[in-house]
């Protein structure tokens, strides 16, 4: 295994791209990064794409998720046991497509026009500053859960610090704006509870990570670069704003580089949404509705019972407010509401498969170990005091 020397990921040596130059070989996950790692080392390294490789496209994690969904749909037109299943497919696919695009195209702006020392001054400082700064980033970003995911990575590409990359993904789909007007909505008054808690939970997981991260319990991220203290980031803007060139071939340029890197960060993430709505999809469809209702009460097993079922079902923020709110209204306990929204992004395959080969392995185990018992603690509080 090798290390893309541009995004971080670890690589397989047989199956990504390879470049060779002056007797080093560098492999890399995308074409994306591989453009990139040339275009930044000169036309030597440039001649040597000769050597590049491609992965098959039989073997293409996106392309066989998605091969084996549009299978799944075709066979649901003659099998009517899987139309409940294409019903719920399309019904996620329509609720988180704008924001799954709104995620990618913004990863791909920021690849392109934010330098790794803006996001390694404000992202990867050892210091509680840099935990708010995650939280309060995520509390501007107006996307769900899954268009969360691939703005998260691209951060965590940029050089933000692991605890910080964790504390944005559990901040972000429940305590922006757009859900806190959603969820007020909702549940009235009580919706800030929710988005308090959900405060709480990404700033408090934040520090523990800084602490695991000092102890060497988790990876450091490698794309953090040494920024001097006197950097300042509105400076280097207004020298780049003054220098920058507007015209219709820099603009068709820039256009096309933003899209380059949200293919590549697609590439990347994709398939691991795909994987979560096929699997939602099936547990909507086959779980009956009356199971929510009687199993999901204000109890010590009621909370226990909507954990688990966060897990599979959690889809995105947008989609599950609403979902939310029945559990809430049939059984009145907020808390349970609680732990059905916040426990998805939590304990859900998704993040913690994006965590596990983007981030890191210890960094995705942990974060279930330490969010589920405080999500956990905050709905029984909730239940208990707020009925």
């Amino acid at each position: 295994m090798a290390i893309d020397p541009i995004c971080g990921m670890t690589v397989s040596e047989k199956a990504s791209i390879r470049v060779a130059d002056e007797g080093k070989e560098y492999f890399f996950c995308s074409t994306h990064c591989r453009d990139k790692f040339v275009s930044t080392q000169g036309a030597t390294l440039g001649a040597s794409c000769a050597y590049c490789q491609k992965t098959p496209l039989f073997k293409n994690k996106l392309f066989i998720i998605s091969a084996a969904t549009c299978a799944l749909i075709g066979a649901s037109f003659f099998l009517p046991f899987l139309e409940p299943f294409r019903a719920g497919f399309l019904k996620y696919l329509r609720a988180i497509w704008w924001a799954v695009v709104l995620g990618l195209v913004l990863g791909g702006v920021i690849d392109y026009y934010v330098p790794r020392e803006y996001i390694s001054k404000v992202l990867a400082r050892r210091s509680p500053r840099t935990i708010f700064n995650a939280v309060f980033l995520g509390f501007l970003m107006s996307a769900c859960s899954h268009g969360i995911l691939a703005l998260s990575i691209q951060l965590h590409k940029k050089g933000a610090s692991n605890p910080a990359v964790v504390s944005f993904l559990l901040a972000s789909p429940w305590a922006n704006f757009t859900i806190t007007v959603m969820l007020i909505g909702f549940f009235g008054i009580k919706g800030l509870v929710i988005i308090i808690a959900a405060l709480i939970v990404a700033i408090t997981t934040g520090f523990i990570f800084m602490f695991l991260e000092r102890k060497g319990l988790i990876e450091t991220n490698k794309n953090i670069v040494a920024v001097d203290e006197s950097f300042s980031i509105l400076d280097d803007v207004k020298k780049r704003a003054k220098n920058y060139s507007c015209t219709l071939k820099t603009l068709s340029a820039d256009a096309k580089a933003v899209v380059s890197g949200a293919c590549a960060l697609g590439d990347m993430v994709l398939w691991w949404i795909i994987l979560g709505m096929l699997l939602a999809s099936m547990a909507g469809a086959y779980i009956p509705v009356h199971f929510f209702h009687k199993f999901m009460g204000p109890t010590l097993v009621g909370l226990l019972v909507t954990l688990g079922l966060a897990t599979v079902i959690e889809v995105c923020s947008e989609g599950s407010s609403p979902l939310a709110f029945e559990i809430y209204r049939h059984t009145g306990a907020l808390g349970n509401s609680f732990v059905f929204l916040m426990a998805g992004v939590a304990t859900d395959y998704t993040e913690i498969g994006l965590l596990w080969a983007n981030v890191g392995r210890r960094t995705a185990l942990w974060l279930p170990v330490i969010a589920v018992p405080q999500i956990l603690l905050l709905g029984y509080l909730a239940n208990k005091f707020l009925k």
